[in-house]
């Protein structure tokens, strides 16, 4: 079935203002839409002309939003703002946690100090996020002091999306799941072989003997987690049977996890040694706190995915 360009220039606009406003504006913008099309028609365009005429003329939906909503966009400048936008979401949403991990991970395999390697992760993914920030900003205020040309073609209707269908699941947030599963999935073999402890010696952090199922296992429910995103991503929204599949698979990620923390099967037992503070009952406190945190991440994720499925079907 297809679409008019008026549906589709509503629905690309619609997404983003309040929702509240939705209705409201949606009539009101449909409404001048058809008396401008109609004055041009009036005076012999055809109406197909008339219509493609008439939005061209309205310009880029997120700027005609951001007029709706009151919201300014001149944080940079009109001109560089949505561009500046669409690059600080990107970055800041992938890139910090990313080396907050990493530096995280490595503080932890050469010190005793579990509060220090967790404290130095967020102090680097802090001041990797200020740094991004401040230059990112400074570029783009620079290229709009000196006139730079971001060389972005005009914008025009064939740019709007093929159905006017809200989509309540952002590229943004996808790709930032994606990233992550993606590192997690690759710190474990990586642990394995790569973890160096104190003089020099590689010792990993899990137990070897989980590579005979749990970690296969495991890797399993990320690879199939990927692919839930994915899906996510393609029906616009949480549906039902993707809640349904999110919990199976955040069931078959925390219940090994938690069991395997409990029983102290997880942690391999020569890393452990290694550390006075693990040995001297750190470990048990780690576990503990690993257990919280999981039980807390699975419940959150399954309830808000439920969640958001009843307000995509009610």
């Amino acid at each position: 079935m297809t679409t008019s360009l008026t549906d589709r220039y509503l629905a690309a606009t619609l997404r983003s203002v309040p929702t509240a406003r939705r209705e409201e504006i949606a009539d009101e913008l449909r409404a001048s839409i058809g008396d401008m099309v109609d004055g041009r028609t009036a005076e012999g365009v055809d109406a197909a002309t008339a219509e493609r005429e008439v939005l061209t003329e309205l310009g880029n939906p997120a700027e005609l939003a951001a007029r709706y909503a009151d919201r300014r966009l001149q944080l940079i400048g009109p001109t560089y703002y949505l561009a500046w936008q669409r690059l600080m979401i990107g970055l800041l949403s992938t890139i910090p946690a990313i080396i907050g991990v990493l530096m995280g991970v490595l503080e932890a395999t050469v010190s005793d100090n579990a509060g220090g390697a967790i404290g130095k992760g967020i102090v680097a993914a802090f001041n990797v996020a200020v740094q991004i920030a401040f230059w990112v900003t400074l570029v783009f205020a620079v290229m709009e002091r000196v006139g730079t040309p971001l060389n972005q073609p005009q914008w025009s209707v064939d740019q709007l999306p093929d159905e006017p269908v809200e989509r309540d699941v952002s590229l943004t947030d996808v790709c930032a799941s994606i990233v992550f599963l993606v590192l997690f999935i690759a710190a474990l073999p990586w642990q394995h072989f790569q973890t160096v402890v104190g003089d020099g010696d590689r010792l990993p952090i899990l137990d070897p003997a989980l590579w005979s199922f749990w970690l296969p296992a495991l890797l399993v429910v990320l690879v199939a987690t990927i692919g839930l995103e994915v899906a996510k991503y393609r029906a616009r929204r949480w549906t039902w049977p993707l809640v349904a599949v999110n919990a199976v698979l955040n069931l078959a990620y925390a219940v090994p996890v938690i069991w395997l923390l409990s029983n102290d099967k997880l942690f391999n037992p020569e890393f452990v040694a290694r550390f006075a503070w693990l040995r001297e009952g750190g470990i048990d406190t780690v576990a503990r706190i690993s257990i919280v945190v999981v039980v807390a991440t699975t419940l959150w994720d399954v309830v808000d995915s439920a969640l958001k499925a009843r307000r995509a079907t009610s």
